[in-house]
């Protein structure tokens, strides 16, 4: 029972990392996996139940737990190519990730995830002596699997998934299963000690890449952290991306030599000039992933001290190791952005905000009471600048995001900048004017970065209006994203 509860809740961790390479890591996919393991436990049960009373035998169930930990040791080596021919269908179909995450987690965990729910009404079936026993035993068996299921859990996420990976995570699952089963096999135990046998020998195989990268690019690095997959790719010209689970979208970029990307980046470095009609003496970037724009400011504004906060500290390194992310003022701090912005005594001319999880920002940095103490931490004339990345076509995020900083900071103080057709900067500041303000500034910086402001100075409007305002209590950003999704698939 013990080792059962951990491969169940241990191979459930496992699976959302198993999907992640694919359909990314946001709530829906959660909900799916979830979903997906109770549906599969509950039938199990019921099954389970009807097995016990045939055949009360601990044999019975030893061979139950001895067939689950087989197809669970083949999810990683049949996921990589089923998962891949989802993606595909869904993008045909221009279905919703929630459908493809469904199917994937469905197809892949069902079967196996059934057969251990049969083992909870077949421990007990063999394990109760009399009526009176029953409620006792049953209390006992649960309390075991709940504990092993605590186990599994921490196991997996905490050391399992970040040292030796997913597909090792769940052949070491399965395996312990197939080893608590053997001492129960009345017959055959040598030939079925074969199982973990060949599971553990499976674990020596090298995994190789998780994900192959598209014709033409190289993965270069790729890990999974104790947040996300991530990994590095580089095209035949040198070009170096980030991307972040699912790859949908890229966090970094970095060409030797390049200091301006020809992307959203450019314009985070440029919107900084828009508060003082120069250079920020101070920035803060909230979700600088592998340090494309912090790498820019501290080589144009040299002088510039930039604190840039990281949640993944494994993303810090690989910014520093293949995306030259440097600065002569230049600090880096691994934190969620907005306690580490609470915890903070200092304030900055500019605040960057770019932290998705695609497709969603987290909600707690859509919220009044984050505007609030984003505002707190600006120098009189100070701005803040909010990366919205959205559906090509879709304002709805915008609209909200503009109603909750106007919240804060005044109605006619956000500025929109549609930097790119999914991308749209936010500008919330308490002075005015930013392009005109950011228009100065181009005559003072470099050619190439004036030739950005300028270009941004001209594309600054005030902001959407329509949107709701969003709080701590209330901020359905995931349901937001997903009715933008699926309004722009129709």
């Amino acid at each position: 029972m013990f080792a059962v509860g951990a491969g169940t809740l241990g191979s459930e961790i496992a699976a959302a990392r198993l999907l992640a390479p694919w359909f990314g890591a946001s709530t829906i996919v959660w909900a799916n996996t979830i979903a997906i393991v109770l549906v599969a436990l509950s039938i199990g049960y019921a099954i389970g139940g009807r097995f016990a009373d045939r055949d009360p035998r601990p044999a019975g169930l030893a061979k139950i737990v001895l067939v689950a930990s087989v197809l669970l040791a083949i999810v990683p080596f049949i996921s990589g190519p089923f998962l891949r021919q989802a993606v595909k269908a869904v993008d045909q179909l221009s279905a919703a990730t929630f459908l493809g995450s469904l199917v994937g987690v469905g197809v892949l965990l069902a079967v196996p995830l059934l057969m251990l729910g049969m083992v909870s009404p077949y421990a007990v079936r063999l394990s109760v002596d009399s009526v009176a026993d029953a409620g006792r035993t049953a209390g006992r068996l649960s309390a075991i699997a709940t504990v092993g299921s605590l186990t599994g859990t921490f196991l997996s996420s905490l050391l399992l998934i970040p040292v030796v990976g997913t597909r090792r995570t769940f052949l070491l699952l399965a395996a312990m299963m197939a080893l608590a089963a053997l001492p129960h096999l009345a017959r055959g135990r040598l030939l079925a000690a074969v199982v973990p046998a060949t599971i553990l020998g499976l674990i020596a195989l090298p995994t190789g890449t998780l994900k192959a990268a598209e014709a033409g690019k190289k993965v270069i690095w790729e890990k999974e952290t104790e947040y996300q997959y991530a990994r590095v790719v580089e095209n035949a010209s040198g070009k170096r991306s980030l991307e972040l689970n699912e790859g949908h979208a890229v966090h970094s970029v970095y060409t030797a030599g390049d200091w301006l990307t020809g992307n959203y980046w450019d314009e985070l470095l440029a919107l900084s000039l828009a508060g003082r009609s120069a250079p920020p003496s101070s920035v803060a970037i909230l979700g600088n992933a592998a340090g494309t724009t912090a790498r820019a400011i501290g080589y144009y504004f040299p002088e510039t001290r930039v604190d840039a906060v990281e949640i993944d500290g494994e993303i810090t390194e690989v910014g520093r190791e293949l995306f030259d992310m440097r600065g002569p003022r230049l600090r880096t701090f691994t934190a969620d952005a907005r306690p580490w912005l609470h915890a903070s005594k200092n304030t900055y001319d500019a605040i960057m905000v770019d932290a998705y999880r695609q497709p969603y920002i987290p909600f707690y940095l859509a919220t009044r009471e984050f505007f609030a103490l984003v505002r707190e931490h600006l120098n009189p004339g100070g701005l803040v600048i909010i990366n919205v990345g959205h559906p090509e076509g879709s304002t709805a995020l915008e609209k909200v995001l503009t109603a909750t900083m106007a919240a804060e900071f005044g109605r006619d103080q956000v500025w929109r900048d549609p930097a790119e057709p999914t991308n749209t900067m936010l500008i919330g500041s308490t002075a005015s004017d930013p392009a005109g303000r950011l228009a100065e500034a181009a005559e003072v910086v470099p050619a190439d970065v004036a030739e950005v402001a300028r270009a941004t100075a001209a594309r600054i409007a005030p902001g959407l209006t329509g949107g709701r305002v969003y709080t701590d209590d209330v901020a359905p950003v995931e349901w937001l994203i997903d009715a933008s999704l699926a309004e722009v698939a129709q």
